[in-house]
């Protein structure tokens, strides 16, 4: 098992520095696929599921993958209500067999709920469905508009009532978070958003600095993209180490004070990204790898979205 380090949060919460986010999936029953997400915006699985039938998997491989994940020292666990199998995420916590008190388990909430009200409802069938009395840290998925602040301010009652350990956000830009900052009696302790060489977001990691605000980056390896692979920088130092791309990647964002949130079922993969604290980036090699960005956003834009589609 690795042996992951910690960050303290503002609140002094430690949180591992590379998490594990099993997201979106296909998986099946009685032979059959089942979408964890039946929103329209993942529609396009189905095209995915037939081009690419191979990659899917069935309930049990998930359950176990996730497992594995946890009991290899992966223990930060990333998921989101929109993503719909906490069923199956609580399974592969109890699978795991890794004592409750060394998993650090995220909750999302997601945009309709937000517009319904139902936050308090939501974390609690989320814990029900984790089999815990709590999660470690809870967030909204997205800013939604004329939502996002209200949520916050239900998300500080969960907070105070000790159903999170703490409360963050995800996606958004320095605007959003001054919105929170104009309301708020606690302020958000971790902002996730898409991160990775070709879109560092160097000015908003700043901002979150200033603000003692943590910083998770989702999409950390740009889905391994041609261009990162093919980066001659990226190659010399995957030689120069003895490391694949992704791990040097990888071990960038943890030198940028950045927690990557990875997505794998593979367990091989899995392995190898949480093997990147035995070696470090020169200062030299971490600016030449900061100096691939492109500005290149892979994910949604959270002041160009729209919110009736995106759960």
């Amino acid at each position: 098992m690795k042996n992951i380090p910690t960050k303290k949060l503002i609140n002094g919460i430690d949180i591992p520095l590379i998490g594990n986010g099993p997201a979106l999936w296909v998986y099946f029953v009685d032979n059959k696929p089942t979408w964890t997400n039946a929103n329209k915006l993942f529609r396009f699985s189905k095209r995915i599921y037939t081009k690419f039938e191979h990659k899917f998997i069935t309930t049990p491989q998930l359950v176990e993958k996730v497992a594995f994940a946890m009991k290899n020292g992966c223990f930060l666990l990333d998921y989101a209500e929109s993503y719909s199998a906490e069923n199956l995420i609580g399974e592969a916590i109890k699978k795991s067999g890794i004592e409750r008190k060394k998993l650090f388990l995220t909750a999302r909430v997601g945009n309709v709920t937000q517009k319904e009200g139902k936050t308090r409802e939501s974390l609690l069938r989320t814990l029900d469905l984790y089999n815990t009395d709590y999660v470690d840290l809870f967030m909204f998925h997205w800013p939604v508009p004329n939502f996002y602040t209200n949520t916050w301010k239900e998300m500080e009652i969960l907070y105070k009532e000790g159903f999170c350990k703490a409360i963050g956000v995800a996606n958004c830009n320095v605007h959003h978070l001054e919105a929170i900052f104009n309301i708020c009696k606690i302020q958000p302790m971790l902002n996730q958003f898409e991160i990775h060489p070709l879109f560092t977001q160097k000015p908003l990691i700043e901002y979150c600095k200033q603000r003692d605000i943590a910083v998770e980056g989702y999409t950390p390896l740009a889905r391994f993209d041609e261009r990162l692979k093919n980066a001659f920088c990226l190659q010399e130092l995957s030689k120069k180490y003895n490391k694949t791309i992704p791990q040097v990647i990888l071990r960038w964002h943890i030198q940028n004070d950045i927690i990557p949130i990875v997505r794998s079922m593979n367990q091989k993969r899995q392995i190898e990204n949480i093997s990147i604290f035995d070696f470090e980036l020169t200062a030299d090699e971490v600016n030449r790898i900061d100096k691939l960005n492109i500005n290149s956003r892979l994910r949604y834009d959270p002041d160009n979205l729209n919110y009736s589609v995106v759960c």
